[in-house]
């Protein structure tokens, strides 16, 4: 009878038992994605430091400005295009490298020339990435923009490695660190492979020519260009002018420091053609050797600015100063 009454009591316990256990296994079975956060395409916050000013993003943007063709052509290099909702500046550029042509066309333009305040404001954008010539001065306001919701990262590289660091964040802001990191170690192997190929060479002297007038306008020492014309193997005729990107040089300044090549910058106008004509008529710059030997070099402005064409630009620039070394 014991034994009876413990088995009975044993079964009862169970038929209380079992319920219980089975709410608690189902409790376990959380229906798919519950429980996980939701991937909604936002960034957890970021700040970012950038050129001393510091950017917060708390959402990843969604409505793009880019504000120069440099900027324009490292978003579409990235496979950012379908976030740009519109560009500006494409007076200085002579069109995207072919490998881009199809993706840049798709990009809407904001202005042809410098980005209006009433344009920017009016666009519906909540991120700028953009060149400092269009921020400050007679340009766009920062903390305007700011009032009105749009974010703005600047463009502003006078280094290869700030170059990289901007790379590297529009990565972070757009959640593909990875793509990013890739573009940036090729960039870095191109511009490697050009440095020893042309490392036993004596650095020809070079004279940039943005345009002419009463003097030539050229770029001082701490100008990006200048860095790819010394990656390239060249040397600034004017890289002791620190205290300028820009300026305006005397012909007879010129004429001292003896270039052996004419890099001409390559954007709206005058053409090209018309400047190389300007430089072959010019009392002053005819006398150079470089110019009756027609040791010109012309490269549109866009690959000289911080963006995707670092790499490309040094080849390019090499290829015009060493000719010999890239038959």
């Amino acid at each position: 009878m014991k034994k009876k009454k413990l088995l009975f009591l044993f079964l009862c316990a169970m038929l209380i038992l079992i319920p219980l256990l089975s709410g608690c296994s189902n409790n376990n079975n959380v229906p798919e994605n519950q429980g996980e956060t939701e991937n909604t395409g936002d960034n957890e916050k970021l700040t970012l430091d950038n050129y001393g000013r510091e950017v917060v993003i708390e959402a990843m943007p969604q409505k793009v400005l880019t504000l120069g063709p440099n900027c324009s052509e490292l978003f579409v290099a990235l496979g950012l295009t379908d976030e740009i909702i519109g560009n500006s500046l494409d007076n200085h550029s002579r069109g995207p490298l072919p490998e881009y042509a199809d993706d840049y066309a798709k990009i809407p333009e904001l202005n042809y020339a410098n980005a209006t305040r009433e344009a920017v404001i009016s666009s519906g954008a909540d991120f700028i990435y953009g060149i400092d010539w269009e921020f400050g001065g007679d340009g766009l306001e920062i903390e305007e923009l700011k009032e009105y919701g749009i974010n703005v990262y600047m463009n502003k590289a006078a280094t290869l490695e700030e170059a990289y660091q901007e790379i590297a964040d529009i990565g972070k802001i757009f959640q593909i660190e990875d793509k990013a990191a890739a573009f940036i170690d090729d960039q870095k192997a191109r511009i490697a492979a050009v440095e020893e190929k042309v490392s036993s060479q004596e650095p020809v002297k070079v004279l940039v020519y943005d345009f002419g007038g009463e003097g030539v306008y050229t770029c001082g020492g701490t100008n990006f260009e200048t860095l790819l014309v010394e990656k390239a193997g060249g040397k600034n005729i004017f890289d002791d002018v620190t205290d300028k990107q820009w300026f305006m040089s005397s012909y007879e300044e010129v004429l001292k420091r003896e270039p052996d090549v004419i890099v001409v910058h390559d954007y709206d106008v005058p053409s090209l053609e018309e400047k190389i004509k300007a430089i072959k008529n010019d009392p002053a710059l005819s006398q150079l050797d470089c110019v009756k030997n027609e040791r010109f070099v012309p490269i549109t402005l866009e690959s000289v600015l911080p963006g995707d064409r670092m790499a490309y630009s040094v080849e390019l620039l090499a290829k015009g100063f060493y000719p010999e070394l890239f038959k």
